[in-house]
């Protein structure tokens, strides 16, 4: 067999094997999506009360006339509880950008790392008037090597991530927010549409005002039936044993829940996106295998026909 034919041949084959782990991790991916959006299923159901209580208790206007140190500690579950609704003067803003730590997931990261930079030039600042916290490794990468500040990097979220993780997550930007490395706080991510489409958010997570939660409020369709839901059912409350020890509990779940329901959301997108991305890898292998088959399949025809032409003309010659 020619040379030429052998490279075809070999190429044909190592787009086969190429088809063959794009085709797996397809599978892997959507397996991972419909896992994940099985648990937020689940979660969203408790974010939305926890966000309902919130909501209702920032309408009475709890939030500024309350005084949380006065009860307690002003801790709880190890998240301090003042620092939450602490506002001052913005001189640094910090931003929670979520990304994934690996590749082979399609235009994903880099959709986030654009938007957040589009963010940041559309309030007028500099760099040097951010602060990045990072969850993954592809964001804390790319802001390290532009010379942003990093402060704070996370990796190594699972596949399915766990309420664990992110407690661990909010309690040390709390600590940070409170020591005065930022002043505000803003969570960008991707939030996911549908199996196609996902939409990056920057939602404002910190200090907890009637405005943030506001703001952390799903746009369009998904607040109108929102609102609906809620001209239907106005809760009442009966604040026992008082406001300031309910909202030692209540804001940090609310904050929590912001986190876990952000990296939940992003990680949804992230696996959507990496089942799109290796879908469009193998059909785009195959596409590769059809074009080489036909190249081979025609220089291995001109070839017979040269032979046969050859074989002629010597017996021609012959006779």
């Amino acid at each position: 067999m020619p040379a030429a034919l052998n490279e075809v041949k070999r190429r044909i084959t190592s787009t086969q094997k190429t088809a063959q782990i794009t085709t797996a991790m397809q599978m892997v991916s959507t397996s991972k999506l419909s896992q994940i959006q099985h648990h937020t299923g689940d979660y969203q159901i408790y974010a939305s009360k926890v966000e309902s209580v919130v909501t209702h208790l920032a309408a009475s206007h709890l939030l500024e006339s309350t005084d949380v140190s006065a009860a307690g500690d002003g801790k709880a579950d190890d998240v301090p509880v003042s620092s939450l609704i602490t506002q001052r003067p913005v001189k640094k803003t910090g931003l929670l950008v979520i990304t994934s730590d690996r590749g082979l997931v399609g235009s994903y990261n880099s959709n986030i790392i654009k938007s957040t930079n589009d963010f940041i030039k559309s309030h007028g600042k500099t760099d040097d008037d951010y602060v990045v916290l990072a969850v993954g490794g592809n964001g804390a990468d790319f802001y390290k090597k532009r010379g942003l500040n990093v402060a704070y990097e996370y990796r190594g979220v699972s596949d399915v991530p766990t309420f664990v993780e992110v407690r661990e997550i909010v309690k040390t930007v709390t600590a940070m927010y409170n020591n005065g490395v930022f002043d505000e706080l803003y969570v960008c991510y991707s939030h996911f549409v549908n199996r196609l489409t996902s939409r990056f958010r920057a939602t404002r997570m910190l200090p907890i005002t009637g405005d943030t939660i506001a703001e952390s409020k799903p746009d369009g369709d998904e607040t109108q039936q929102l609102q609906a839901k809620q001209i239907e059912i106005t809760p009442q409350y009966e604040l026992e044993p008082s406001a300031e020890e309910i909202l030692q509990v209540v804001l940090p779940q609310y904050a929590q829940s912001l986190v876990y329901g952000a990296i939940l959301d992003g990680k949804t997108s992230e696996h959507a996106s990496s089942a799109t991305a290796m879908q469009t890898a193998s059909e785009n292998a195959h596409d590769l295998i059809d074009s080489l088959s036909l190249q081979f399949n025609r220089a291995r025809q001109s070839a017979i026909t040269t032979e046969i032409t050859e074989i002629t003309g010597g017996q021609a010659a012959l006779e």
